[in-house]
């Protein structure tokens, strides 16, 4: 069993939706800690209710985070256990937190992650994207439309998934601008793990045509997985390498070589080649 020490900054992952998403562990962290750091304190003390918990808050927000660090800091170097959370999910990834963690690390102090819902991970495990190229996580695109527009153009050249975040407010011009990556495939995700949770899988020059097919589409968090770049036609051109290296070549030589070739995801040209062998 893990040691809890006093003096720790703990890290602490929340639902992003679903509030019976949250790990036997945050939950005995929680209530383990003198006090709660958090993003927002109206919904912490919301959710701390569901889960009868009663404890201190601290505001750390984006627009407090460098000073609200010393009063966490100060407790700290008490010997105090702080918890930190934000709105949703893993904090310091898109939310406020990296700037708290940074002060803590400098101040010599212990930091323990406590890992749990994380919007990235629950959108990529329902994309179907093979892992081997790996991912980048764009986060949001700039809100400004010029440099929105440019970010898009950006992402034509990349060949590995990107993940991007778009609040309801703004996912009208994100789809707008993204009409510009044509056939490329984009999984969305809307309201995840809540009660209205849609997941599609859409064009990317479909995906205006998509919101406005459904008048509640514009509404709730989005995470949208754009698929890797140039991938369908990686596989057309790894199935033909294939079937010519398999000629002259052992199984696992010629499933090697065609995806250093063509790019092609080796797990889905090994097994077509277990399929060719045994036609």
């Amino acid at each position: 069993m893990q040691h809890y020490p006093e003096a720790a900054l703990y890290v602490v992952a929340t639902p992003i939706g679903n509030l019976s998403d949250i790990s036997l562990r945050a939950l005995h962290v929680l209530q383990l800690v003198q006090a709660i750091a958090c993003e927002d304190t109206r919904h912490t003390q919301t959710m701390l209710r569901h889960y009868g918990i009663d404890k201190p808050l601290l505001a750390v927000h984006e627009h407090n985070e460098a000073q609200a660090a010393l009063a966490v800091i100060e407790r700290l170097q008490r010997g105090e256990r702080v918890a930190y959370v934000s709105d949703a999910g893993t904090p310091a990834v898109s939310d406020p937190g990296a700037r708290l963690v940074a002060a803590v690390r400098a101040a010599g102090l212990a930091i323990m992650p406590l890992p749990g819902a994380s919007s990235v991970t629950t959108a990529l495990s329902v994309a179907g994207i093979a892992g081997e190229a790996g991912f980048v996580f764009a986060g949001f695109l700039p809100s400004k439309a010029a440099e929105r527009d440019q970010a898009v153009q950006a992402l034509q050249a990349e060949k590995r998934a990107v993940v991007i975040l778009e609040a309801p407010h703004r996912m009208e011009a994100l789809a707008r601008a993204m009409a510009l990556l044509g056939t490329r495939l984009v999984t969305v995700g809307r309201e995840l793990t809540k009660q209205f949770e849609e997941i599609a899988n859409v064009a990317a020059q479909d995906l205006s045509a998509w919101l406005a097919a459904g008048g509640q589409r514009t509404r709730g968090e989005f995470v949208l997985v754009l698929h890797p770049g140039g991938q369908a036609q990686a596989r057309d051109d790894g199935g033909r390498v294939l079937q010519l290296l398999l000629a002259q070549l052992p199984l696992k030589t010629a499933v090697k070589l065609a995806a250093d070739i063509t790019g092609a995801p080796r797990n889905e040209l090994y097994e077509a080649a277990l399929a060719l062998k045994k036609a």
